[in-house]
């Protein structure tokens, strides 16, 4: 007796027709994404790809064949065999009209609004009406400035009730800050009363906001988003590695905002991160120093070269910090060196934040690249020691020299104070503080929006950075610092670019083997990069 066959299970696909063109799309697939894989992006307000689905804005409104009204496309999911219209012209009418309807009571700001030029309202005006208002009635006025918090401030006349805003308390930062209230052409957007908008995820709603309702008190009024350039990068707030948009302009950094990564962060990132440019700007080591002197790098590179040579008589009294805030290639370029030297390794990095961590973004680890440093060390084989015996070799005198990657060296006040004690202290660091204040030779380095580079998350995935602008002064990545002490030092790296570390460094660590070194990306002028809105 001859067994029945086991069915087929249905395919994962769907086959539909969207505007004459057939289209295959992951079945559960809504039709405005459909649409947006043949290039027809529907207008619409209050979908986002990150958010539950409210189809509140009525802006992406599609007419679908046997059905006798026309449907949101963000809430419509495709079938099997549908015909979609996008571009009749009901379509067309009933989007030209809800989007009078949106403009009706709201205020012409654009002038003075952080939004204009990446705005979805404006953009959607030029696109699809392009007309002279026909309202002869005065506009409903709401409140202009009201501050939700200590980071947001709302113009609720600008608001166009989306609730993306809402969604993103609710779902990503899962606080319930913000609500509508009263009704009509009154609906106010607002927080409770005695209550504010102060989650660890609150710019996000800046981020979503579809018009300039919504404003960061951080960037409000600082520049316009036009005038901007965009390069992208990794947050180098925490392990978590968010993938973000270095927003900058005149070799300045004036925002950071989230770059999707569905593996990473999403669409999302927390505050803390988005203020991590501030410290671009301050305390910069921009020129090489020599007993607290400013010097030129040739002369520092030689009076560290003589100290260090001087000292490697005894390997055992030379010792390397690398650092967990610093990237892949200047950690595996000093790390080359150590094992040159045949010298003890510690690394240093900013002290965990057990309180900080959640179960969204957030880690404990403030530390961009421990996962990095870890594997760097391990794969040269290189016996990482705690800097509890660092602070006891300082204290027994028998470390007398000590290279520093970093600016980060978490030590006692009773092992920071014999720093200026050492026969050599070499720090090769981008701020001007901590072990390079004592320095006897500073090594001016770029941060991380000024290296062309590689940082490794706490996942383990090895995501690149590209330099949004030169670092001041006479700053240089600290590898190529690296590559000129090792030679003053008698010791070979015929390194000349960040890939060529990269390339090295990759077939050190078996966990790399095989990962690419991702395409240079040039800074874009943010006017043409579509990433906002």
């Amino acid at each position: 007796m001859s067994e029945t066959p086991t069915p087929a299970p249905p395919p994962d696909t769907v086959n539909l027709t969207i505007d004459g063109q057939a289209v295959t799309v992951k079945k559960g697939t809504n039709v405005l994404e459909a649409a947006r894989t043949l290039g027809n992006d529907i207008s619409a307000f209050c979908y986002h790809p990150g958010l539950s689905i409210a189809a509140c804005c009525r802006q992406c409104l599609v007419a679908i064949e046997k059905n006798p009204k026309l449907q949101p496309s963000c809430q419509t999911t495709v079938g099997e065999g549908m015909v979609v219209h996008t571009k009749d012209k009901a379509s067309t009418l009933a989007r030209k009209q809800l989007l009078e309807f949106t403009l009706v009571n709201h205020p012409i700001d654009c002038p003075i609004c952080d939004k204009a030029g990446e705005c979805t309202l404006q953009k959607l005006y030029f696109d699809h009406d392009n007309a002279a208002s026909r309202v002869d009635t005065p506009k409903v006025h709401k409140e202009k400035v009201v501050d939700l918090g200590p980071t947001v401030v709302l113009d609720q006349e600008r608001c166009i009730l989306c609730t993306r805003c809402i969604r993103v308390c609710d779902e990503v930062a899962h606080s319930h800050q913000l609500d509508m209230s009263h009704r009509g052409d009154h609906e106010v957007l607002g927080c409770a009363p005695g209550a504010q908008l102060d989650n660890p995820y609150s710019l996000n709603v800046v981020d979503v906001c579809p018009v300039g309702a919504l404003t960061a008190k951080d960037f409000r009024f600082t520049m316009r988003a036009w005038e901007l350039e965009m390069t992208p990068s990794v947050c180098n707030g925490c392990a978590t590695g968010c993938n973000i948009e270095i927003h900058h302009k005149n070799e300045r950094a004036w925002r950071l905002v989230p770059r999707a990564n569905a593996e990473v962060n999403k669409y999302w990132m927390c505050d803390d991160g988005r203020f991590t440019y501030h410290d671009l700007r301050t305390e910069r080591l921009a020129v090489p120093t020599v007993n607290g002197l400013p010097a030129t790098w040739d002369r520092a590179i030689k009076a560290a070269g003589d100290k260090l040579t001087a000292l490697r008589k005894d390997p055992q009294s030379i010792a390397i910090v690398l650092s967990a805030t610093m990237n892949n290639e200047d950690n595996f370029a000093l790390a080359k060196l150590a094992q040159a030297w045949k010298a003890v390794v510690y690394v240093a990095g900013r002290a965990p934040q057990p309180n900080r961590a959640d179960d969204i973004l957030r880690d404990a680890d403030v530390n961009a690249n421990t996962a990095g440093v870890t594997a760097i060390a391990a794969g040269l084989g290189l016996a990482v020691r705690p800097l509890s015996e660092l602070e006891t070799a300082l204290g027994t005198g028998a470390v007398r020299g000590l290279v520093v990657l970093g600016d980060e060296l978490t030590l006692s006040a009773t092992a920071t104070g014999r720093l200026d004690q050492l026969d050599a202290l070499v720090v090769i660091a981008a701020h001007e503080r901590g072990p390079a204040k004592v320095a006897t030779v500073g090594l001016p380095a770029s941060a991380w929006a000024e290296s062309a580079a590689t940082i490794t998350n706490r996942q383990g995935k090895v995501q690149r950075m590209h330099p949004a602008f030169p670092p001041p002064g006479q700053g240089a990545p600290a590898w190529e610092a690296v590559v000129k002490l090792a030679a003053a030092c008698g010791v070979k790296l015929a390194w000349t670019a960040p890939r060529e570390v990269f390339k090295d460094m990759v077939a050190a660590v078996p966990a790399w083997n095989g990962t690419t070194w991702a395409r240079d990306a040039r800074p874009l002028a943010l006017r043409f990069a579509g990433s906002r809105g």
